[in-house]
């Protein structure tokens, strides 16, 4: 019996050894030829890739009025979102949102490539869960990490500050007379600058339209309008009514708000100040 020992240890040993080979054979490499196609994937994989692991980013980063890192974009050839010219880049990792172009993330899937989703970002939670994942899917898990901390450090300071000295109602007032809900991306830059999003009060906690009668007769201390585009749009026109001029302090959006990134920082200050 004593005797078998030793052989037992070898083959103890052995299979160790094994099952180390098998892991690290299966760890996974970083992609070196990332291609991003949404506006937001874009902007949270220009923020953590290493250099030249990020071949190409949408059209929509270079937009001013969208993208909050149009100076970054300019480095990365555009696409927009097309599966001819994305496959033609060779890309090793596609990453898209969960809602756009979904025919072109299907089509590369059949083709093989490797397509990651991600969704709409509206809490605290939720962006760095999305920061933490593009660190995992890049490759770069200890910059993820750290852009992490870091953004949830400055949204409790802007938290404490805001509980502190709270700026009053306000309401957001876009194209076609449409306001922002609650538990939206535009609720939170509202509240860690120490506003409170009248939404709920008037019936409107998931969003939609509000009449511009509402809007004057809820008397918020403050509106904010999404940024107007070049050329007339009747859609827009509500967001220049007179009564507004009377009614509160105006804000209006830029591209921090657009996206759930640590951006939206820039944007809670704009209001504060």
């Amino acid at each position: 019996m004593w005797g078998c020992v030793p052989a037992i240890r070898a083959i103890s040993l052995a299979l160790a050894a094994w099952l180390f080979t098998g892991l690290a054979a299966g760890a996974e490499t970083p992609p070196g030829r990332v291609v991003s196609i949404n506006l937001c994937t874009d902007q949270l994989a220009m923020m953590l890739a290493a250099p030249g692991q990020l071949v190409s980013v949408s059209y929509l980063a270079r937009d001013p009025m969208s993208s909050a890192m149009v100076a970054d974009a300019a480095a990365y050839p555009p696409n927009r979102g097309l599966a001819e010219d994305v496959f033609l880049l060779q890309p090793d990792l596609v990453v898209a949102g969960a809602w756009t172009t979904p025919a072109t993330a299907a089509m590369l899937e059949r083709l093989g490539v490797r397509v990651e989703r991600f969704g709409i970002a509206a809490t605290p939670e939720e962006i760095t869960g999305q920061i933490r994942r593009m660190g995992a899917l890049l490759g770069r898990d200890p910059e993820a990490e750290a852009m992490a901390n870091r953004f949830l450090d400055d949204v409790a300071r802007l938290a404490a500050s805001a509980a502190a000295a709270p700026r009053g109602r306000a309401a957001t007032y876009h194209a076609n007379g449409f306001t922002s809900g609650t538990g939206e991306l535009s609720d939170l830059i509202l509240s860690l600058a120490g506003y409170r999003n009248i939404a709920d009060e008037i019936g409107l906690s998931t969003g939609g339209h509000l009449p511009l009668e509402t809007l004057v007769l809820a008397v918020p201390d403050l509106v904010v309008t999404g940024e107007r585009f070049p050329g007339v749009s009747r859609s827009e026109d509500v967001m220049g009514h007179p009564s507004l001029d009377h009614l509160a302090a105006r804000a209006e959006t830029d591209a921090g708000w657009v996206c759930g990134l640590p951006h939206i920082l820039s944007a809670v200050e704009g209001l504060r100040e």
